[in-house]
């Protein structure tokens, strides 16, 4: 799995022209699913997302994380976080997982966030064409991958 994750001053999600889901201060999270994903990603990411120091404490230091804050989550599937770009001008999206594989884990991934959390956790709507406006706030944008735990 893949997050893009963004501080943000507010973010929403639009689909039709209707406004589908909305937060003020915390994060954007973009998810990228491929098919050998599974619930050690899940886990993993959800505890790492929900306990990243990235928000300012008194002192302006990021040494806070989005509870402490009282900040939201807003999750989005994005299946161009696992494109290839090695080869040519255009994408290979070989690696994101197919809808049958992705929304399960997709969907799991938000529960864990929202067993953390401890509410709710607004989404986007897996497969939609969606428009997603944010304020990133710092600019703070951190990409992370659960299968290169190691950076």
């Amino acid at each position: 799995m893949r997050v893009l994750l963004q501080r943000v001053k507010r973010a929403s999600v639009t689909i039709g022209g209707e406004l589908h889901s909305s937060i003020n201060k915390g994060l954007l999270v973009l998810v990228g699913i491929e098919d050998a994903d599974g619930d050690e990603d899940i886990e993993w990411l959800a505890k790492k997302v929900t306990q990243l120091r990235i928000f300012d404490d008194e002192n302006g230091v990021m040494n806070l994380d989005v509870r402490q804050t009282e900040g939201d989550i807003l999750v989005v599937s994005q299946f161009t976080l696992q494109a290839l770009t090695k080869h040519g001008n255009r994408p290979s999206y070989i690696r994101a997982a197919r809808e049958e594989v992705a929304v399960p884990i997709y969907e799991r991934f938000v529960t864990r966030l929202r067993e953390i959390m401890g509410r709710e956790v607004p989404t986007g709507v897996f497969g939609a064409d969606m428009q997603v406006e944010l304020i990133n706030d710092g600019p703070v944008t951190i990409w992370i991958d659960s299968k290169k735990r190691d950076n």
